[in-house]
Parts: C-alpha cells; structure tokens; sequence
C-alpha cells in the first residue's frame, strides 16, 4: 500500500513538472494506462483530470489578469494623451477677456487722436494680463541689486560696477526670469558689475 502511494506520489510530482508540455503529458499517461492494472488507473484518471483542470483554471486566470492589464494600460494612455490636449486649457479660458480688450483696443486706435488714453487703455490690459497669470502662479523674478545666482539668473556680460555696493551684483535686467508655482520657467537675463 505504501509502495503503491509513493509511486502515484511520483506519477503526480511528474505530471506537475510537465504540464508546461501538456504533448508530453498525454503521451505519458497512455502509457501509464496501458501498463497498470485496471484498479489504479481510476485513480491516476481523476488525478490526470485535476491536475487538467488546475491548469486550465491557471491559464484562464492568466488570460484574464493579462486582458486586464491590457486594458488599463490602453485606458491610461488616452486619459494621458487626453489631459496633455487639455493641460492649458483653463489658462487659455482666462486669457480670452484679455485678446477681446486687445481687439477693442485696436478697433478704437485709428479713431482716437489722443496718445493719452491709447496709453491708458494699453496699461489697463497690460496689468489684467499680469494679474491673470499671477492667479496662474505665475510670479516675476526680483533681480535687480542682488546677488547673482545661478539657479535663478543668467549673465549676459559684465560691466564695470556704478558704485562699490553693486560689485558682483545685478545692475541691469535685461529680460525678467518668471517662475511657475515655484518652478523656474525663464531666467532672468541680467548685466552683472564688477
């Protein structure tokens, strides 16, 4: 009785080693089955049949965690590709008023002689768009009389310094650096004395 346990031990630790080859599998159960007696090959039958049904249960399984990471990769990336056309989206939306007071502005030039109130208007619409990106988080770089930076400024030349406190300082800005929510998008372009 045992020796007949340790055999179907055997058998089943076999069968388990092949069922990534299910070819070698049949062949070798039709030929356990013709060499055993009619008694145990009941058995190794519905051992055979577990054993099937376990990998057929692992392979639908497989299939269906597989079809399902699939899908959430195909999901993910339209969602990504949709954001990257929508990003801009809201600053766009609030930068709109801003072009309309523009083509007023225009619309309004070659009929008023008065420089004056060109400026006004032009000043008016200047400081909307400035407030606008600064609720965007948009902020301006203070340079000017500091010292030079790396990380924040870049140096278009040197000149010799106006007075002693302004050695290795900015003394002009050529071009102000911008940061966004903290991130610098735009160095500031400075003249540095020396």
């Amino acid at each position: 009785m045992q020796n007949e346990q340790e055999i179907n031990q055997e058998e089943i630790d076999a069968k388990a080693n092949d069922m990534n080859h299910p070819e070698e599998i049949n062949e070798n159960t039709q030929e356990e089955n013709t060499n055993e007696n009619p008694v145990n090959s009941g058995e190794n039958v519905s051992e055979e049949e577990k054993l099937k049904a376990e990998l057929a249960m692992v392979q639908d399984k497989y299939l269906r965690l597989y079809s399902e990471f699939d899908n959430y990769k195909r999901r993910t990336s339209k969602e990504r590709s949709d954001l990257f056309k929508t990003a801009n989206q809201e600053t766009v939306l609030a930068m709109l008023p801003i072009l309309d007071d523009f083509e007023r502005a225009m619309e309004a030039m070659p009929n008023e002689d008065n420089t004056a109130s060109i400026r006004e208007g032009i000043l008016l619409i200047y400081n909307k768009l400035k407030s606008t990106l600064q609720q965007k988080g948009l902020k301006e770089m203070e340079a000017m009389g500091i010292a030079f930076d790396p990380d924040l400024h870049e140096a278009i030349t040197k000149i010799p310094a106006p007075s002693d406190e302004l050695k290795d300082k900015i003394v002009a800005v050529l071009e102000k650096g911008y940061s966004l929510h903290d991130k610098v998008i735009r160095f500031a372009k400075v003249v540095i004395g020396e």
